[in-house]
């Protein structure tokens, strides 16, 4: 028998009032949360309630539905090389949620799994399911009521979700998230993004490890990152003044634009997943200058191992295409030579994000 089921994380905010939950049917279904988190740490929890819930039918295989190809790329892809070298990344940084992560690993071992990427918010009934209750439990950590936890798995165990607590100091697992270098794609970034994916095999994959009934270490509670110490490097003052004036918008939305995507040029930025976080709309895509599609999930998990190197930009034009959108244009320099650039930045809920962005390089 094959358990199916939709995994989805929530953040209001992001850093915010944070929700998780996973999804079989109306019967079968948890979800949790946590007064402050990011989405990315709901989606992982998810699926490790999901792994814990189904414990005590090791002999199942698990179908995993998930929209974030974080999740599915962390797991699947980069956790061995990550393990090996100590949980750090290739330019030696700490791997973030860590502490989430190896959680993941030891409630793998054994399980045999795979995942499959679904497009969110797109229809699918599971996944759609899922994404409702997780941010249900974030909707109700951010008004202070008490969060539906579900019926859980029938049969399984459902301790309580380990809290993430807002961290006063830059959290242990590092800060580093790759964002868009405009044009984000460069060669030493050709990462496989698994867009287009059918099931993908979990590092477990049609084996049941020895490690099965080993014991399991107690974990460590979780703590979830204070986005806006994350950049700390920079000049927080600044950084305070740029969210301010964004805010209240006492600067024309096409400057405001322009500063963000300068912003976003950066490699502090680039490499800080926080602030990319809030940078990026949810359905940002990038066609870069190589034809190749991108997605959010994708883009930040391959700069996060290559941040890059500060673009030079000659701007072109910045032109309002409606009430709450700004089409920016222009050229960046790099050694390989110039490429014409255009993005699209859009109001959402009050603050300016990157929406669209497309490369193409200059004849």
């Amino acid at each position: 028998m094959t358990i199916t089921a939709a995994a989805d994380g929530s953040a209001l905010g992001n850093p915010g009032p944070a929700g998780w939950a996973w999804y079989v049917n109306d019967d079968c279904w948890r979800a949790g949360g946590w007064p402050h988190g990011t989405n990315n740490q709901g989606e992982l929890m998810a699926v490790l309630d999901l792994l814990r819930a189904t414990a005590h039918v090791p002999g199942e295989d698990l179908r995993i539905l998930c929209d974030s190809q974080y999740v599915i790329n962390s797991i699947t892809k980069w956790m061995p090389g990550w393990k090996r070298k100590g949980w750090r990344k290739a330019d030696g940084k700490p791997v973030l949620n860590v502490e989430l992560l190896k959680e993941l690993d030891r409630e793998l071992a054994g399980r045999t799994y795979t995942f499959e990427w679904v497009k969110g918010h797109a229809g699918h009934e599971l996944n759609e399911a899922a994404d409702e209750r997780a941010r249900a439990a974030a909707t109700a950590y951010q008004q202070g009521v008490a969060a539906r936890s579900g019926p859980g798995f029938p049969g399984g165990h459902h301790p309580g979700a380990p809290q993430a607590g807002t961290a006063g100091a830059q959290s242990s697992s590092g800060n580093g998230l790759p964002a868009a270098t405009l044009d984000i794609e460069s060669a030493t970034l050709d990462i496989a993004t698994n867009a287009s994916a059918g099931p993908v095999g979990g590092p477990g994959g049609n084996s049941r490890a020895a490690a099965a009934g080993r014991p399991r270490a107690t974990p460590e509670p979780l703590q979830a990152f204070d986005e806006l110490d994350l950049f700390s490097e920079l000049d927080s003052e600044a950084l305070e003044v740029a969210e301010a004036t964004q805010q209240a918008g006492s600067i024309p939305p096409e400057a405001l634009v322009e500063q963000l995507e300068r912003e976003l040029l950066g490699p502090l930025v680039r490499g800080d997943i926080g602030r990319t976080a809030v940078l990026l709309h949810p359905d940002f895509m990038e066609i870069g200058s190589s034809g190749r599609v991108w997605t959010r999930d994708a883009m930040m998990m391959a700069l996060e191992e290559d941040p890059g190197e500060r673009t030079d930009i000659e701007i072109l034009g910045a032109d309002r295409v409606g009430t709450g959108a700004v089409l920016l244009t222009y050229r960046s320099f790099a050694r390989s030579g110039t490429t014409l650039r255009s993005s699209l930045w859009v109001l959402d809920g009050g603050r300016w994000r990157l929406r669209f962005h497309q490369g193409t390089p200059e004849a």
